[in-house]
């Protein structure tokens, strides 16, 4: 089973990570996983593609945005991602251009959106239910209420950067 963790906010990652199997990561949490001995797949790596811009532009590829909305059905020769672990850079807190997450979204997104076969986690709040439940007892009603709060925090998201830019069309 492949996972991809990306995380801004990397509180307790190290203890989901340590129960997966499979791990694709970007640069700071594969950086942050290693220094906890976990081994992990730099995304970069695993799609055969730099991360571009200064690490802007990481986890926008087709093998990922494939993985994870990947359907069992598939013919396409796709590596499913089965687990998305991806927090965003603190928009609410730094309001600025760079905090706004587009990666990270867009993940979260296809995520949620496959939750019948994507486990998508979006908050260390999330961890100690689904190590009580994983890997036997995840069942798609719990993907789907997870998938349901995560499409209420990129709801959130883009509400918040909608509005910072309102403001700024004021002054």
């Amino acid at each position: 089973m492949l996972s991809l963790i990306s995380v801004y906010d990397k509180t307790d990652i190290e203890k989901v990570a340590k129960k997966l199997n499979t791990i694709i990561s970007t640069g700071g949490s594969s950086k942050y996983l290693r220094s906890h001995n976990i081994e992990v797949k730099e995304v970069s790596d695993f799609t055969g593609f730099p991360e571009i811009l200064n690490g802007r532009v990481k986890t926008l590829h087709p093998k990922i945005f494939g993985g994870v909305l990947h359907l069992p059905n598939n013919t396409d020769n796709i590596q499913p991602i089965s687990i998305v672990i991806v927090n965003l850079y603190p928009f609410f807190e730094k309001k600025t251009i760079e905090n706004i997450d587009i990666g990270g979204v867009s993940l979260i997104r296809a995520a949620a959106k496959n939750y019948k076969y994507v486990t998508v986690l979006t908050n260390p709040n999330q961890y100690d239910t689904f190590l009580q439940n994983y890997p036997y007892n995840i069942t798609e009603e719990y993907r789907y209420s997870l998938a349901t709060e995560a499409f209420k925090l990129t709801a959130r998201y883009d509400s918040e950067i909608s509005n910072w830019f309102g403001r700024l069309l004021k002054k």
